[in-house]
């Protein structure tokens, strides 16, 4: 007698554990948020990805070995030898400049911005020229070291200004 009633509550325990396993997944499917449907993210985006760096920089190197080993196998790197007159083409403004530039579509992406950002970016294609993350943050995409507090990535509208696009 015992034994049914174990069998019976081993029984009870799988049905709800496979009613509660179908559910998640009806939940993460069909109760997405609406812009779900959308979404493009930088593993599956299929428009020109281009770095633009300078000659003598290593760690940009890196950042397009980012961007590759996550399935972006046609990063164009350009090497240059002043990167001025293409961030200025862009609009990226002096006090948010980095050693690289990236092109993502009709986007630009300044410095070792992560993935996440450009994510964000593709996802929402808000009516900006860019993001930027200023500087060479240690333990940022590219950059050795450990990763010292938060990474703030800017968004930098047509006409310059900029605000806070999302930390990280």
């Amino acid at each position: 007698m015992g034994v049914k009633i174990f069998d019976k509550m081993r029984r009870n325990v799988f049905l709800i554990a496979l009613v509660s396993a179908v559910l998640v997944i009806i939940i993460i499917f069909f109760f997405q948020p609406s812009g779900a449907s959308s979404f493009e993210s930088i593993e599956n985006f299929d428009g020109e990805i281009t770095i633009y760096k300078s000659l003598s920089c290593g760690c940009c190197g890196l950042y397009a070995n980012y961007f590759e080993s996550r399935g972006n196998k046609d990063v164009k790197v350009i090497d240059m030898e002043d990167l001025s007159a293409i961030k200025k083409e862009y609009g990226v403004p002096l006090d948010l400049e980095s050693c690289h530039m990236t092109v993502v579509g009709n986007y630009f992406v300044e410095g070792h911005v992560p993935l996440e950002a450009i994510d964000k970016l593709l996802s929402e294609r808000p009516d900006i020229a860019g993001i930027a993350m200023p500087g060479m943050p240690s333990g940022s995409p590219g950059m050795p070291g450990q990763k010292y507090g938060e990474f703030i990535v800017y968004s930098v509208n047509k006409d310059g200004s900029y605000s806070e696009f999302m930390g990280i």
